[in-house]
């Protein structure tokens, strides 16, 4: 084929894609930058021609992942952004960057980005309501740490002090500061919930109209960390420019709270405000126990709602479900069961063939990397005389997957791992490098 019709090709496919794609060379010149990419920054097309003429990535590259892969010549993976692009829009996305060598000489690097922002929005939507309070009784968690979780909020609720709840999304957090709300003995008037992953002009436009308005009003924050520092300080002087109210604050972070204000995410003075005491609600990876009840809990509300004959899994799916890690936690749960009902008619059990495909890929993805994990670690496992190989192979094996182990451990950074290893970097380097060129490739990986 001519050519020019394989360029025709290249550049069609990259355009079109539903996957962002930079590449940039050594010197982080701009070399490809597509439109999925493009949408994403937010960039139009004066913009792009702009940055195309002046041949430079938008990020300043010393701090840019691509230029840690540059650096490091050692990819960067799985990496998950969430910011407001060009156009004031919140995109979330996760991130693949990798070398690009030509012939065994690193020319530059691609990064491949994946757009999650809706499914990102939708798994941190709050678990449903059901049309009714949210109480603490309605919460199906049988697990001890739960119990545990749901104690420690009712004394949040009987004494009216202030709690950061701590956890990832989906794990029902907005459920237990609901809960508290309606366990107060006095009752407050209102229950406003503030999602400051949002516009946060509009968050602070909230608090400020709420908290004159109303004496006794619950305000939780959720995902508070995701305001600006300057923000955060303002709420506290919003907050201690009322002092005569009755209102009870709730904060929720996704991380331990003392990390968020050390890398400057979480102001010690807004912590200080809402940390009368934290309250960590676990993944339900680590609760797996909760999982049946809340699906139990869900098809009897599905039975009551739309008179469906669905009673609950078949025992492979059950298992299925009990060793899936549920990465969107709760909610994740929530989202495939309403998948799965949508299409039911007359089933009474789940089978294996009515869970959605997306879903199978997801649990076929995490089997393969158990498999990969337990391959790697069985690589210097003796068991049989066919086992043994020559010592010098052996050695080589062992260093190249301890290397490549530092490596991660520091995000590929070279200096570090050198540190760590007590090697020189150049002599890092060299292996690196030398492992790279041993391996099958083509001219570029």
């Amino acid at each position: 084929m001519d050519n020019n019709v394989l360029q025709s090709i290249y550049k069609y496919v990259i355009e079109k894609g539903d996957m962002g794609i930079c590449v940039v060379d050594t010197e982080g010149k701009l070399l490809i930058y597509n439109k999925k990419m493009r949408e994403l920054e937010g960039v139009n097309e004066d913009e792009f021609e702009e940055r195309r003429a002046l041949e430079i990535i938008d990020f300043e590259i010393e701090k840019s992942d691509i230029y840690k892969v540059l650096n490091s010549e050692t990819p960067v993976l799985n990496v998950k952004k969430t910011y407001w692009n060009k156009k004031n829009q919140e995109v979330t996305y996760i991130s693949n960057i990798y070398p690009l060598h030509y012939e065994g000489i690193l020319v530059g690097a691609v990064e491949f980005a994946r757009d999650i922002t809706q499914l990102e929005y939708m798994m941190y939507q709050p678990l449903r309501r059901y049309g009714a309070p949210l109480t603490f009784d309605i919460i199906t968690a049988v697990s001890a740490v739960m119990k545990d979780v749901i104690e420690k909020a009712k004394i949040v609720a009987l004494s009216r002090m202030p709690v950061v709840l701590i956890g990832e999304s989906g794990t029902g957090i907005d459920m237990v500061a609901e809960g508290i709300h309606h366990d107060l003995k006095v009752q407050n008037d209102m229950f406003i919930a503030l999602i400051c992953r949002r516009d946060e002009k509009t968050v602070l436009k909230q608090f400020e109209k709420y908290i004159v308005e109303k004496e006794r009003i619950t305000f939780f924050a959720e995902r508070i960390e995701y305001l600006s520092l300057e923000a955060q300080e303002k709420i506290v002087e919003l907050f201690n420019n009322h002092p005569n109210h009755q209102h009870v604050l709730i904060a929720s972070v996704g991380k331990d709270p003392i990390d968020l204000i050390q890398k400057q995410e979480l102001s010690k003075k807004l912590y200080r405000l809402f940390s009368g005491i934290t309250i960590y609600v676990p993944p339900l990876r680590d609760r797996k126990e909760d999982i049946m009840p809340f699906i139990d809990d869900y098809f009897k509300r599905h039975r009551d709602s739309f008179g469906s004959s669905i009673q609950g899994l078949s025992d492979e799916v059950r298992e299925t479900f009990l060793k899936y890690d549920w990465p969107g936690n709760l909610k994740e749960l929530e989202v495939l069961l309403d998948e799965i009902t949508s299409l039911i008619t007359n089933e009474t059990i789940v089978e294996p063939h009515m869970l959605p495909v997306h879903f199978k890929w997801k649990i076929q993805s995490a089997c393969e990397e158990i498999e990969k994990e337990a391959s790697t670690s069985d690589l210097f496992v003796i068991k049989n005389q066919q086992d043994i190989r020559p010592l010098d192979v052996y050695m080589k094996e062992v260093e190249e997957y301890y290397i490549s182990k530092a490596l991660d451990f520091h995000q590929g950074n070279i200096s570090k791992t050198a540190a760590a290893l007590g090697i020189r970097r150049q002599s890092l380097q060299y292996r690196v490098k030398n492992y790279k060129l041993n391996k099958k490739s083509e001219n570029i990986d």
